[in-house]
């Protein structure tokens, strides 16, 4: 209740700042490369990466050196995988959730996502964050039935370059408490884990993020993918 008061309240200070972030933030495309495909040799393993612009790849040039090239990167020396990419620019849980009905019944044994930063942006409350999630995870049982779901926290949007105060702060309000939710609904899921987008620790590290202040960098997506690699290597 309180964070919708203080959102209320910034209303104006917000309608500026978002207006010339849109201006003055570039708007970086998602990467080439190929979006489906088989590499690797070893045991068989199927992976469907789905969501936002970080699972597209935004912030860097090709798809190698995206999320989808550091995850196979990672394991196609133990498996052979078979592996799909459905994800957009700009899209939150609802168009992710339309975006899955157009995809085939089938089952992959690995679902990877990345959800969150564009209902951020639309300031969708935790609560009503956490139903679409219920929803978007339940459709991702039904059609896909994987046996590991990998869900990518929401990112510190407080950290994000691009993002002047009271906009950065407040986005990074509504992603903590979306995070808090997300945690307590992978728990209740056998087949889920999540991982957590620790810009601290990036930072520690002396690694940026992508030019546009808003996305992962290489460096970044490297370490995404390995943390994902070791939570399906952990499975099978």
């Amino acid at each position: 209740m309180l964070l919708k008061v203080v959102t209320i309240a910034l209303i104006p200070a917000l309608i500026v700042q978002g207006y010339r972030v849109k201006k003055n933030t570039p708007r970086l495309p998602e990467p080439e490369g190929l979006r489906d495909g088989h590499t690797g040799i070893g045991t068989p393993l199927s992976i469907l990466i789905l969501g936002d612009s970080a699972a597209a790849g935004v912030g860097v040039e090709t798809q190698q050196d995206a999320l989808l090239g550091a995850v196979i990167d990672e394991l196609k020396m133990d498996y052979a995988i078979d592996w799909k990419l459905h994800a957009k620019t700009g899209d939150g849980t609802s168009q992710i959730i339309q975006n899955i009905h157009t995809l085939e019944n089938r089952h992959y044994d690995v679902v990877l996502t990345s959800v969150g930063v564009n209902d951020v942006t639309k300031l969708m409350s935790a609560k009503s964050w956490v139903k679409k999630q219920q929803d978007l995870y339940r459709l991702i049982q039904q059609k896909f039935n994987p046996t590991l779901v990998v869900a990518a926290g929401v990112p510190p949007m407080h950290l994000f370059p691009a993002l002047p105060n009271p906009l950065s702060w407040l986005f990074g309000q509504y992603a903590k408490q979306m995070n808090a939710e997300l945690a307590h609904l992978v728990h209740t899921r056998s087949n889920m884990q999540w991982i957590e987008y620790d810009l601290h620790k990036y930072q520690a590290l002396n690694l940026d993020m992508a030019v546009d202040g808003f996305h992962p960098s290489k460096e970044i997506y490297q370490i995404w993918g390995k943390a994902a690699a070791d939570l399906i290597r952990q499975q099978f």
